[in-house]
């Protein structure tokens, strides 16, 4: 199975980023992807390939050019608007009354963003870009033949929508992926990062080729709070096409898999030409950023249920927080398919 990766990702260096004097704690960093590079090539997995670059136009598919170069410019902007360069964060947002889309940086910030802890850095764009081309590349292997392959993304991205950024995530590589791969063939995308991933479900909901299925934290428990119930279910001739299944705290192996049956079934049902699967892997035990007790065993378990479909699957990197055990987690899950 071939991982691909790129250490552009270490551009995004939220670790190095200071807040009014005082260290950013975010735990989503760029150790998380050196981590997991270094386990699967000690469990010799497969190949390890840089990403292909195929420009801007699989990006633009999915996300809107003036939210794309905001991304692009803003840090820039800021930098020039006051006399230094620091990382974009915003302090204000565009509620569901706003009356008008801004046209300066100050406004936009908060216009494109739903989240106070994603910044922008110098190296956030190209971070991302590259994020985005390690999802088409590992799309492009399976449009050509392969049978799993494993995107290394980091950012990660199952949060972004057309034109939001937020919860780490600035591209949304899973639904990049997903629309290169669609050309007239069904999609389902399978998201099991411990939270919902409302910008895949915002960017298909009303898509009828593609399936989103996900399974998360209840939204009444747990980030991003505002979408992810059971009765989201696509709109116009998207509906019956979006499946959401909100979990307890402390779901453990059992109830979780008894969840992911479910939701295998609707796939297998919907008869997809090829899977993407949003792999968030907080979804263990002890996750700083989840409240799940899924084992590593459960992990593993879940992946050859979901390989079992046998259909031509790319996984994207999503989530996963607990660092000491990351590596070991990713492997556990990855090797069902390799």
């Amino acid at each position: 199975m071939y991982t691909i990766y790129t250490s552009r990702h270490q551009l995004h260096a939220t670790d190095q980023v200071q807040v009014e004097g005082h260290p950013f704690v975010t735990e989503e960093v760029p150790a998380r992807a050196e981590i997991i590079l270094n386990a699967v090539r000690a469990a010799q997995l497969g190949p390890i390939i840089a990403p292909a670059d195929h420009g801007l136009e699989p990006i633009l598919a999915v996300h809107d050019a003036d939210f794309v170069n905001f991304l692009r410019s803003v840090y820039a902007e800021s930098a020039a608007h006051f006399g230094k360069a620091d990382p974009v964060f915003t302090w204000t947002f565009a509620t569901r009354h706003a009356g008008r889309k801004p046209k300066s940086f100050l406004g936009l910030k908060g216009y494109y963003s739903f989240g106070w802890g994603s910044p922008i850095l110098e190296g956030t764009w190209e971070a991302a870009y590259w994020s985005a081309q390690c999802a088409l590349t590992a799309a492009n292997l399976i449009r050509a033949g392969e049978r799993a392959v494993y995107a290394l993304c980091r950012p990660p991205g199952h949060h972004a929508a057309a034109d939001l950024y937020g919860g780490f995530c600035y591209l949304n590589n899973a639904a990049i992926a997903t629309r290169y791969l669609q050309a007239g063939e069904r999609v389902a995308v399978l998201d099991i990062d411990y939270h919902h991933g409302n910008g895949t479900q915002a960017i298909f909901y009303a898509d009828p080729s593609v399936l989103y299925c996900s399974l998360h934290a209840h939204p009444d428990d747990d980030y991003p709070y505002y979408w992810g119930e059971a009765e989201e279910i696509g709109e116009g001739p998207g509906k019956g096409y979006n499946r959401n299944w909100p979990l307890p705290q402390g779901t453990d192996d059992a109830d979780y898999l008894a969840a992911l049956d479910e939701a295998l079934a609707v796939i297998r049902e919907f008869a997809p030409r090829h899977l993407v699967v949003s792999a968030g892997f907080d979804i263990v035990a002890s996750d700083p950023a989840g409240g799940f007790q899924v084992t590593t065993e459960g992990l593993h378990e879940i992946g050859k249920r979901i390989a079992g479909l046998g259909l031509p699957t790319v996984i994207v990197q999503e989530g996963g927080y607990l660092l000491e055990k990351l590596g070991k987690n990713a492997v556990a899950f990855l090797r069902a398919f390799a």
